[in-house]
């Protein structure tokens, strides 16, 4: 008998590990995974190169008129083992991580056409179910009637520390400070937007992960997803 499929919405604050628990959670499952946050970084990475931005203006009409020449993919990398965003057939995983566009992604963001149509191609992507999906709205406009909904959160510090050592890590350059107020500002933008605001879900699970593991949040996820997927 075939085990049944639900769909996981992982919403929260930025640097909260929402990406790595998802992808966790698909890889424990056999699921599906999307990181929507990537979609978005995409995006502003095209208005970017686009000179659609501009000192602290972002041309939102000609973004909007060029969205049908936007193409967002995802590729699996069997080196990594995980999927990898393409933008116009370009691999821009590389590139979508960088200060430039944590500056801007919520701002592409909040622009009403550029999520319709992100919503649009994710509620496509998870019309099976078996799916784990990470980002701001995926539990209260993406998939309202998802089975689990979970709601990340940490403290903003060791928000930007993660933020900081991944980095790092990734040869990028800095200053902690710099990272944290970046994180403030995507906050406030993310919850004041007009369209989609980050909110919890009236039903999704809080999880503040400032003190947990990454394997004791997979633990607690991997808990409730199997409670729904076994009922």
């Amino acid at each position: 008998m075939a085990q049944r499929k639900i769909t996981i919405a992982v919403d929260g604050y930025s640097s909260c590990g929402k990406s790595t628990l998802a992808r966790s959670l698909a890889a424990q499952l056999n699921y599906a995974y999307v990181d929507t946050g990537a979609m978005y970084r995409a995006v502003t990475l095209y208005a970017l190169r686009n000179g659609l931005i501009n000192g602290r203006n972002l041309d939102v009409e000609t973004l909007t008129d060029e969205l049908d020449d936007i193409h967002i993919n995802f590729e699996f990398n069997p080196g990594t083992k995980t999927s990898e965003v393409l933008l116009n057939g370009e691999n821009v995983e590389a590139y979508i991580r960088h200060m430039d566009v944590n500056d801007w992604v919520s701002q592409v963001s909040a622009v009403a056409d550029v999520r319709r149509k992100m919503v649009r191609l994710q509620q496509q992507m998870g019309k099976e179910k078996g799916i784990a999906m990470d980002g701001r709205d995926i539990g209260t406009t993406v998939f309202p009637d998802a089975e689990l909904k979970l709601f990340m959160t940490a403290e903003i510090d060791i928000r930007a520390k993660r933020r900081e050592s991944e980095m790092i890590s990734k040869n990028m350059k800095a200053s902690f400070e710099d990272i944290k107020n970046n994180l403030m500002q995507r906050d406030h933008e993310d919850m004041t937007r007009a369209e989609s605001p980050l909110r919890k879900a009236d039903d999704a699970i809080i999880l503040d992960n400032s003190n947990l593991s990454r394997d004791e949040q997979l633990n607690f996820a991997l808990s409730k997803a199997l409670s729904f997927i076994n009922r």
